[in-house]
Parts: C-alpha cells; sequence; structure tokens
C-alpha cells in the first residue's frame, strides 16, 4: 500500500519563453480531429498542428459496472518537462480520494463551513492505484524507449499544503532518474474508483452519472517544483494542455456526452458499447452518461466567427426548453468571440444535468452542465444565465488555462462579468422571481427587472461579507463560505467599474489582448495587471492595491446637505464655491442702493461628503439647484471628507455622490444621496407592494393546506 510523505515547497509559474518555445517544437509533428464520424470501428482521429503546448497526453481506457457503481480504468500517459529544471518525482491528483472518509481535507473544510451533511452509506467514493509503471519515452528522432520501472510499491500520499495525514487526494512516487528539461516519459497507470453518490460536481444519480476529475491526473511542473495542490472544498483545477484519446465501455442504452467528439463506436459482444472520444488543446476529460438523455444538435454560425457544433443531452422533463440552451450558448459563443476571441473547437456539448445530481452548472473543456427547472418562466433568465456562465468558461478556464486553486478571480471574475455583459447584449427577460412549494412553482415580477450592474455582478453577495478575505490570498486557503464573495463578485464589480471608469472600449482591448496573449498558457494575476497598465497607457497599481491586494471596501456618503438664505444679500452674479473645511467666506456686503429686495436673496449651500470605507477611488459630486443649475465637482476621494460652500440665488434641491454610479464596489449606495424637497418614497412604495404580494401568496398557500 502507499505510504504517506510531506512536501512544502512553494510553487511559481512556469518559464514563459519555455512554454512557447515547447509549442514550437511540437508544431512539428503533433497534430486535431479532422471531421470523422462516430461508429466507424478503428478508425483513428486524423490530427493537426497543436494549438497548445501539448506536454500531458492521456489515452484512457475504462468500464463502467453499472450494477457496483465503480470504474475500472487504465491509462498511458505521454509527458514532456517544459520548465527549464529537472525533476526526480512525479505528483498526481486522486480527487475522489476527498470523500472517502470525514478525515480528508474538503471533507474538513466543509464541517468548518458549516455545509457538510452526513452522506448516505453508499455515497463514499475513493480511486486506489493498483499499477504505476514509467519509462523514457524515447527522443523525437524515433529513438528506442526505455524499460518499464514499477513504481507501485513506491506511490505515498502528501499532503503539500496542509500536511493533514489523512488526506489522499495527492500522490507521488520518486523516480531515479531525473526528467530533464525537453525530456518526455509515459507514465503507465491502472487504477479502481468507486463511484460517488454526488457530494459535489461528480457521481450518480439513479441511472444518471456524471464523471469528472475522474482519473489520476499529473499535476503541474512549474520552474520551482511540483504545483500539485491538495483537493481543498473552495477550490476547482489546474492541468496542462495535451491530446485525450478515451474509450469509455458502458451498458448498452446509455447515451454518452464528453469532452472532445466521438470518433468510434463497438458494439461488444456481453452487451456493452464502447464509445471512442478524441480531444486536442485541453486541459481536462469529463464525460456523462444516461439512458434518459434525449439530443438535439443546432450549429453556431456567425460571418466572422468559426462554425460550432452545438449538441445538447437534455432531460426529458425539459422538453420545450431545447432553444433556450441554444440560444443562450450561441451568446456566449457569439459576444465572447467577438469581444476577446474565437471559440476555437468546432463542437461544444451542453448537458442538462439530472435533478438533485449535484453537477449543475460546472465547466469542463468543450463540454459543460446548465441548469434548469421544470416550471422555468420565460420572463425569467433562467437557463440562459446558467447556461451562458458555463459555456463563457471555455474562454476563462478552457482556452486560457488559469490556475483556480491559487487564482480562481481569473476564471471566475472574468467570465462572472462577461456572462453579465453578454446577457444584457442579448435581451435576455431578467425579472425577479419568487419559488414557492418547496421551491418548483415560480412567481415573476414583472415590473422588477434585475440590473446587469447590481445583480448580474452579484452586488448583494459582495455587499454581504465585502471583506471576507483579501482576493490575492491564496483560493485554497479562502475561508470555505466565501468562495462566491471573491473570486466571482468582487471581480466581476471592479471590472465593471474600471469599464466604466475607462470606457468599454478601453477594457474591451485589455480582456482580448490578454486572452490572445495567453490563450492555452498558464498567465499568474501579474500577466494581467501588465496588460490593464500596457492598454491603459497608466500605472493602475493604486487601483489593483485596493481591489484585489486588500479587502478593504468602498463607502462614499453625503454627511451633511444645507441651503439656508443669506442676510444681508449680495449681488446674484457673485458666488463662491470652496473645497476647504472652513466654507466660503462672504463677500463684502452690497451698498445701501443696492437691490436688497426678496428676489436678490441669496443662499449658502453646504455639502460635506466623506469617506466612510477604507479603499479610495476619485468619485463625481454633483448639486442640483432648483432652477435646474447643475454644479459639479471631481474629488480625488481620499480625505475623510470634502466641504462645498455655493452661494446662488436659487436655493438646492438634491446633492448625489457618484451620480453615474461609476464605483460599483460601493457597499451602501442609499447613502450617496440627500434631497432638500422630499418625494413620495417610491422605491419603498415599490417594495411594500412587493412585500404584499409574498404575504398574499403565503396566505393563499396556508389556506390551500387547512
Amino acid at each position: 500500500m502507499p505510504g504517506y510523505r510531506t512536501n512544502g515547497r512553494m510553487r511559481i509559474m512556469r518559464s514563459r519563453a519555455i512554454a512557447v518555445a515547447s509549442a514550437a517544437l511540437l508544431l512539428l509533428g503533433l497534430v486535431t480531429v479532422d471531421g470523422q464520424q462516430a461508429g466507424e470501428p478503428g478508425v483513428e482521429p486524423v490530427r493537426r498542428a497543436g494549438l497548445s503546448p501539448r506536454n500531458a497526453n492521456y489515452d484512457i481506457d475504462v468500464q463502467l459496472d453499472h450494477a457496483a457503481r465503480t470504474l475500472k480504468g487504465r491509462e498511458t500517459i505521454r509527458w514532456r518537462n517544459i520548465t527549464a529544471n529537472p525533476t526526480s518525482e512525479l505528483q498526481f491528483h486522486l480527487y475522489w480520494n476527498a470523500w472517502r472518509n470525514v478525515e480528508s481535507t474538503w471533507l474538513r473544510e466543509r464541517q468548518l463551513g458549516g455545509t457538510f451533511t452526513s452522506p448516505r452509506d453508499d455515497a463514499w467514493s475513493s480511486i486506489d492505484v493498483t499499477r504505476l509503471r514509467v519509462r523514457h519515452a524515447g527522443d523525437d528522432d524515433g529513438g528506442p524507449a526505455g524499460e518499464w520501472v514499477d513504481f507501485t510499491q513506491e506511490q505515498a500520499f502528501i499532503a503539500p499544503d496542509d500536511g493533514n495525514t489523512e488526506d489522499r487526494t495527492v500522490m507521488a512516487t520518486d523516480l531515479p532518474w531525473e526528467v530533464l528539461p525537453g525530456d518526455t516519459v509515459e507514465i503507465d497507470v491502472e487504477w479502481d474508483a468507486k463511484v460517488p453518490r454526488p457530494f459535489a460536481r461528480t457521481g450518480y444519480r439513479g441511472d444518471y452519472y456524471f464523471i469528472a476529475q475522474w482519473f489520476p491526473k499529473l499535476g503541474v511542473l512549474e520552474d520551482a517544483g511540483w504545483n500539485t495542490h491538495q483537493f481543498h472544498a473552495p477550490t476547482e483545477f489546474y492541468s496542462d494542455y495535451g491530446v485525450y484519446d478515451v474509450r469509455m465501455t458502458l451498458p448498452q442504452g446509455f447515451v454518452v456526452g464528453a469532452s472532445g467528439r466521438e470518433v468510434a463506436r463497438t458494439d461488444n459482444a456481453d452487451g456493452t458499447v464502447t464509445h471512442r472520444y478524441s480531444a486536442e488543446d485541453i486541459h481536462d476529460f469529463a464525460w456523462t452518461t444516461s439512458p434518459d438523455f434525449l439530443e438535439h444538435f443546432q450549429p453556431f454560425e456567425h460571418p466572422t466567427l468559426p462554425h460550432v457544433n452545438m449538441r445538447l443531452l437534455l432531460q426529458p422533463e425539459h422538453i420545450g426548453q431545447e432553444s433556450r440552451h441554444f440560444n443562450a450558448t450561441a451568446a456566449a459563443l457569439k459576444y465572447y468571440g467577438e469581444w476577446f476571441g474565437a471559440y476555437p473547437y468546432d463542437h461544444i456539448t451542453i448537458v442538462d444535468p439530472a435533478y438533485r445530481s449535484g453537477s449543475g452548472g460546472m465547466e469542463y473543456p468543450t463540454l459543460f452542465t446548465a441548469g434548469s427547472r421544470w416550471l422555468a418562466p420565460a420572463r425569467v433568465a433562467d437557463p440562459e444565465r446558467v447556461t451562458i456562465h458555463e459555456a463563457g468558461h471555455q474562454f476563462w478556464y478552457g482556452i486560457v488555462g488559469s490556475n483556480e486553486f491559487e487564482h480562481a478571480w481569473m476564471d471566475e471574475g472574468l467570465n462572472s462579468f462577461s456572462e453579465a455583459r453578454a446577457n444584457d447584449e442579448a435581451g435576455f427577460a431578467n425579472h425577479l422571481t419568487a419559488r414557492f412549494f418547496g421551491g418548483f412553482v415560480p412567481w415573476v415580477f414583472e415590473d422588477i427587472s434585475l440590473a446587469r450592474a447590481t445583480d448580474g455582478n452579484r452586488l448583494p453577495t459582495y455587499r454581504r461579507n465585502a471583506e471576507a478575505d483579501v482576493p490575492s490570498t491564496p483560493t485554497y486557503q479562502y475561508w470555505p463560505g466565501t468562495w462566491t464573495v471573491v473570486p466571482y463578485a468582487k471581480t466581476a464589480l471592479w471590472l465593471h467599474t474600471l469599464e466604466r471608469h475607462r470606457g468599454w472600449p478601453v477594457l474591451q482591448r485589455i480582456m482580448s489582448t490578454y486572452f490572445d496573449r495567453w490563450k492555452f498558457g498558464h498567465p499568474q494575476p501579474a500577466d494581467f495587471f501588465a496588460v490593464v497598465n500596457e492598454v491603459t497607457g497608466q500605472d493602475m497599481t493604486w487601483f489593483f492595491d485596493q481591489v484585489y491586494r486588500s479587502s478593504n471596501t468602498f463607502d462614499y456618503g453625503v454627511q451633511r446637505f444645507t441651503s439656508t438664505s443669506v442676510r444681508p444679500a449680495r449681488n446674484a452674479d457673485t458666488d463662491a464655491a470652496s473645497g476647504d473645511m472652513s466654507g466660503a467666506a462672504p463677500r463684502a456686503a452690497p451698498d445701501s442702493t443696492a437691490d436688497t429686495d426678496a428676489s436678490a436673496t441669496l443662499y449658502r449651500t453646504t455639502v460635506v461628503v466623506q469617506r466612510l470605507g477604507e479603499a479610495t477611488f476619485p468619485v463625481d459630486i454633483v448639486t442640483t439647484l432648483r432652477d435646474g443649475e447643475q454644479i459639479a465637482e471631481r474629488w480625488d476621494g481620499h480625505d475623510r471628507r470634502v466641504i462645498y460652500t455655493y452661494e446662488r440665488p436659487s436655493q438646492a434641491a438634491s446633492v448625489q455622490v457618484d451620480p453615474d454610479r461609476v464605483l460599483l464596489l460601493d457597499v451602501d449606495y442609499t447613502n450617496n444621496s440627500a434631497t432638500l424637497s422630499p418625494r413620495a418614497d417610491e422605491a419603498g412604495l415599490k417594495w411594500s407592494l412587493t412585500w404584499l404580494a409574498w404575504l398574499q401568496d403565503l396566505m393563499l398557500t396556508y389556506a390551500f393546506f387547512v
């Protein structure tokens, strides 16, 4: 059995120059699936030059035992060292061991966050490596491969993050030789796995399976060593690009969806079917199967973007929602493609997950799960929102290979911002909805449309826990309950703030430049910030110091607002405006011949704006007078407060801080304005009527049951 050892080395990004050079070498001999049809046994996929370094390539055979809920697999990994340094060690992820027992790091963190519930006895999972062999793969000139060396007994579990000796999600083995930069090894692995009843993202529910993070997968070797984090409750994944050739043997009658495309299908004598899928330039492989899936197909066509075959695997109870899934996926391909860069694959699979399968709303290369309901009113952007979001992950997760263990915001945040913008551009209805009878029956409030700036960018989520964590903290170290606050909501809000501050054309250039520069690469936060500075022509460190390297909050508000008559009166054309703490000093009183009639009365207006949060941002302050005149000021927002004093022949009516709502990160927008001519509380009236409608529904529900 494997032993246990620890590894505490720090990781940094690999050399970009080495990766690019390796990719250039691979272009000479590596090749992508051409347009072959499924159902042709023995047909080898035709490949073309790679888009990525293709340094981690997997050839996998797996059999599903439906009755026992187990997998039996074998894989050959062809791995190339594209770093600048040698290694004499291999490290693998064994994700399903996170649900082996309650002592795993994943379940300890779920308990810490208060979200753990005891599973059924048949819910537990495991993944056990039964054979591990390694050999030199030979050279690119056709040199012979080395002999296989068996390391089955040398495998050991390590805990590089927390030292938890009970955690088995990372396996390592030492090699008796060094794998030098540019060298390639082949790794032969056999394993058995117990399929979980879903804890998160993967497992079975009845005859439905969603199989993700299911095979022993190499970590990412960087210049400083292996980047192979344990499986944590608040994190997703990180791995290298390659070619996947996967054969899945399943019961007859089960429909299959997987990363890549089906290139062959073979009926076996024992009543099973082997489905062969091939995919290129991807960094993960997931699959799903069920006898209940209904297949639908629709092409994505665009005058300037590549053709994409869209395939939908729909649950029977959601018949009639086909066009909604396709239209939302097409919207993501269209807007992300126009704004950032083209989707490079000619296929994408949309999976409508089974009810209570725990696999909804998740992304994998060229395949994603959406999420819908039996009753899904057309006036609500559901399933559209989740479909756009998960399809959008193909760009910021699939094509740009961010390290989500450490920097989840580089995928989740960029994608949340992009999703909200695409949903808004596509014009999908997005009304407030309340659900009753256990969430089954929707009630749509037609007069309340959710806004991109607030609800699309998840402002309510952020505002509830704005100081939860410093975003620059490695994601796997976040407090479990803050997963949706920092990577998703805060990042989307500061991106939208940057858009309003600098304009969409500038931000669009930032994101398209970043996408083009880092597609099929592994960028770090500094790489994104460098693109921002490059495109804007300014050093935006002051901004990122606050939104990324700090948990300080933004909050500007009106502290005092008065407008009173001044005696004696002055000439109407004499006024003053001052930003100092004492206010404007009145000028000398006019002589006795001056008109002191009431019509010449002046009003002294005093505006005090306060910075309540620790973070700073330049804001506009607009004071509106009763005669319609508006006085605009630009405050750098640094001091604790600023005072403006004006003398005008008209009394002030209202004042607003940040009237265009540029600073979407402001956690309390209710204190940003004040008025001296109160109107009926329109917002209060609207919400009072909303609550009355909810109360009425509750009473009707109660009456129904009694």
